[in-house]
C-alpha cells in the first residue's frame, strides 16, 4: 500500500463568506487530488483577517502533507495572504526580485503604470519558490508545504496545473457504485454493518427522491480493487435481500 498523502485547503476572502462570490475552487481541487491519489481532508474558509489566516496556516501545515490556499494575493488593500503566510512562518515579506521584474516589464509592455498597488503582487515570503501564472503573470508561491494561489478560478486552475507535477502522490482511490431502490431508513443499519465489516473502504450513501419514490445511490471507494469488489458484493447482496422493503 502506498503512503497516504493528505492535503488541506484554505479559502480566503470576505466575499466568499458573504455570498457575493461563489467558490468554484474547492470542487476542482478535490477532483484533482482524488485523481492523483491525495486525500483532501479539510477545507477552511476564512475572512480577510491576518490573524485568522495565520492561525489556519499554522494549524493545517503541521497536520497534512500539503496545504493549498486560494485568494488574497491581488493588488488591493484586502489582499493580505502574502503577509499572513510570511507571519505564519516568521519570515519577512519583501518584493521578490524576479516577480517584480516580470510584472514591471509586463505593465511597461502594455503601457500601463506599475502602481504601488500592482507592485503588491510581487511580494512573498523571503525564500519562497514561484508558482507560475500563465494567465496574468503575477505568481503564486510555495513555502515549505504551503502553496499559495490566486482565487480567480481560471488562474487557480492554471497554477494548480503547474503544482501537480511537483507533488508526491499516493495510491489512487478506486470507486464503484450500486443503485439501491430503497431509502436510507431501510438500509441504514445494514449498510453501517457492511461498512464496519469492510474498514478499508469508504461507503457513501446519497439519498434521492423522484416521482414519489425514495432511492439511494451507494458509492464504494477503496485503494485496493479486491477490497472494493468485496464491499460491493456485500452491498449487492443486501439490496437483493431487501427486495420488497418500503420506506424512505
Amino acid at each position: 500500500m502506498s503512503e497516504q498523502i493528505t492535503a488541506a485547503m484554505i479559502v480566503i476572502g470576505d466575499e466568499i463568506l458573504s455570498g457575493r462570490t461563489k467558490d468554484l475552487n474547492i470542487g476542482h481541487l478535490a477532483e484533482i487530488m482524488t485523481a492523483i491519489g491525495i486525500d483532501l481532508k479539510e477545507v477552511r474558509i476564512v475572512s480577510d483577517d491576518e490573524s485568522a489566516i495565520v492561525d489556519a496556516v499554522n494549524a493545517l501545515r503541521g497536520a497534512y502533507t500539503y496545504v493549498f490556499t486560494t485568494g488574497g494575493i491581488g493588488p488591493t488593500h484586502d489582499d493580505i495572504t502574502a503577509e499572513a503566510v510570511s507571519r505564519a512562518f516568521g519570515l519577512p515579506c519583501p518584493y521578490d526580485e524576479r516577480a517584480y521584474a516580470t510584472l514591471e516589464a509586463y505593465y511597461a509592455k502594455r503601457g500601463i503604470e506599475f502602481t504601488e498597488a500592482r507592485k503588491r503582487m510581487a511580494r512573498m515570503p523571503q525564500g519562497a519558490e514561484h508558482i507560475d501564472n500563465p494567465i496574468s503573470l503575477a505568481p503564486g508561491f510555495r513555502i515549505e508545504n504551503v502553496h499559495v494561489m490566486a482565487g480567480v478560478p481560471a488562474i487557480f486552475q492554471a497554477m494548480l496545473d503547474n503544482v501537480v507535477p511537483t507533488l508526491k502522490t499516493g495510491a489512487k482511490l478506486l470507486s464503484d457504485n450500486v443503485h439501491c431502490p430503497h431509502g436510507e431508513g431501510v438500509i441504514g443499519d445494514r449498510l453501517a454493518a457492511i461498512q464496519k465489516e469492510h474498514p478499508d473502504t469508504i461507503i457513501g450513501s446519497y439519498p434521492k427522491y423522484r416521482d414519489g419514490s425514495f432511492w439511494t445511490e451507494l458509492v464504494i471507494r477503496a485503494r485496493d480493487a479486491e477490497k472494493l469488489s468485496a464491499a460491493k458484493e456485500a452491498i449487492e447482496t443486501m439490496v437483493t435481500e431487501l427486495a420488497g422493503a418500503k420506506g424512505p
